[in-house]
């Protein structure tokens, strides 16, 4: 047989064994040997099965997987939690939907994740959007804060609920508690993308956990920091604020009516972990990028993402995040992963023009953080990229204005044209550089130069950037 298989080429990376400071949480399986349950990795495959009895029914669970439900819900301390199999976005477009109409007024971050923005296409509301203040040297988004939001909800009294990122992509936390004071100030409903902070709860040095914070719900991605299967997430619910049989039907409705018993089995397992030995294991993660820091201290030209201590009051920054920035070096971030991965098999999460991001959880080692210290030890000294070096600018650009609602922008008929033509025109799509998947021109909004010459910039650095047609003559859909 000459065909290759999809299943070769993961068998084939496998056997790279690459460092990976990148999600899944379990870390390419190496949880279930520190961890062990029984032979849990070893019969993954035989468990793969269906509603018979014995097995529960995720949209109407009253056996084994209300049980496995009930038991996160006592531990992370909610009033009600639902397992999702079709990832956070399922849980997203649920608790969207399930405290809105059409029609409806909804204050969302504007560094949202793309599922939100789908979101409101499926729901059919109307954004009001929240601006965060931006790391011009990381080319981040950093705090918005709660006076920022009790302005835009006094300015817009009719809104439904606020939809915020805690912790983002990077690890910025927003003052979340305070703004949860705000938001059920005005009596609006605080809806959470927690997609990378469910490892939250485990050590008093990290960020607040969402639902400590007051939120109503949240929404987890498990399998990024803790060891569920990828696709394995979580929806919390706490107060009165929510109509359960509502979020019920949304979640029949956004999920899978065949779900995989293997993603429910590691959602158990990962609270399992959680539970019983999740706070001495991140004890031992935050030491060793403690150790990490320490020894990247010594190398002029290395930074690392941290709070302004004037803004402490705003924001603080989760330190499972490292963003490593050698852009003083005259390294770019999209280089430094190449880099690491090519030379030194260590796969970062992601990177953008200015710094690369590695995501460390329980599932990570000593050793893996001694590899990616010595790599970057070595390619400091080395100073690889310092003679014909591209220096990227500060990151400044235009926040877009909006014309049309995402849904409205939906249904337009549209035309395809070229990139460089398109300023002033009405985006007719998202444009989304993925990782990490929060979209710089949303559906409806107006096309500006400094959209334009930043999309140009990325898109030549190796960015993978989604809604962009051609690889060098650049085209995009706009409003016909």
């Amino acid at each position: 047989m000459e065909e290759k298989l999809l299943i070769d080429q993961l068998i084939s990376i496998q056997k790279q064994q690459l460092v990976s400071f990148h999600v899944p949480g379990h870390k390419n399986g190496n949880i279930f040997k520190k961890v062990p349950y029984k032979n849990f990795n070893e019969v993954l495959i035989n468990l793969d099965t269906t509603e018979i009895p014995g097995t529960d029914n995720l949209h109407n669970a009253k056996g084994v997987i209300n049980e496995a439900q009930e038991r996160a819900s006592h531990l992370l301390g909610s009033k009600k939690t639902f397992f999702l199999v079709n990832g956070s976005t399922s849980g997203i477009y649920s608790m969207i939907m399930a405290t809105t109409k059409p029609g409806d007024k909804i204050v969302i971050g504007r560094n949202c994740h793309n599922s939100v923005i789908n979101a409101l296409m499926l729901a059919d509301c109307v954004p009001v959007y929240l601006f965060p203040e931006i790391d011009h040297e990381n080319g981040l988004a950093l705090e918005i804060s709660a006076e920022h939001v009790e302005d835009v909800i006094i300015r817009h009294p009719d809104v439904k609920a606020v939809v915020l990122t805690y912790p983002t992509y990077h690890g910025i936390a927003c003052n979340l508690k305070k703004i949860a004071e705000v938001v059920h100030k005005y009596d609006k409903i605080l809806l959470i993308d927690e997609a990378h902070g469910a490892h939250l709860g485990l050590s008093n040095q990290l960020p607040l956990p969402a639902l400590q914070c007051g939120a109503d719900v949240v929404v987890q991605s498990t399998h990024k920091t803790l060891p569920a299967f990828t696709q394995s997430s979580m929806l919390h619910v706490q107060g009165n604020r929510i109509d359960l049989d509502k979020l019920k039907f949304m979640l029949r409705l956004n999920q899978s009516s065949s779900p995989s018993y293997l993603l429910l089995a590691s959602l158990d397992y990962a609270m399992f972990v959680y539970q019983y030995y999740g706070k001495q294991l991140m004890g031992e993660l935050l030491e060793n990028i403690k150790y990490f820091k320490k020894r990247m201290s010594q190398f002029e030209g290395v930074s690392f993402l941290r709070a302004d201590p004037y803004k402490k009051d705003l924001y603080t920054v989760d330190p499972t995040k490292l963003w490593i920035n050698l852009h003083r070096l005259g390294v770019s971030g999209v280089e430094l992963e190449a880099e690491l991965r090519n030379n030194y098999a260590i796969q970062m999460e992601l990177s953008n023009l200015y710094g690369a991001l590695a995501i460390g959880t329980i599932g990570n080692e000593k050793k893996d953080f001694q590899r990616l210290a010595d790599a970057l030890e070595e390619i400091v000294d080395k100073k690889r990229w310092t003679s014909n070096h591209i220096q990227y600018p500060t990151y400044k650009m235009a926040i877009p204005k909006g014309f049309l609602t995402p849904r409205e922008a939906l249904y337009k008929e549209k035309q395809i044209m070229h990139l460089d033509d398109a300023e002033g025109r009405i985006s007719g799509t998202s444009i989304i550089p993925y990782p990490p998947g929060i979209p710089i021109l949303m559906p409806g909004e107006i096309i500006n130069k400094e959209i334009i010459d930043y999309i140009k910039i990325i898109n030549k650095a190796g960015t993978e950037v989604v809604g962009l047609q051609g690889e060098t003559n650049l085209r995009i859909e706009v409003i016909k």
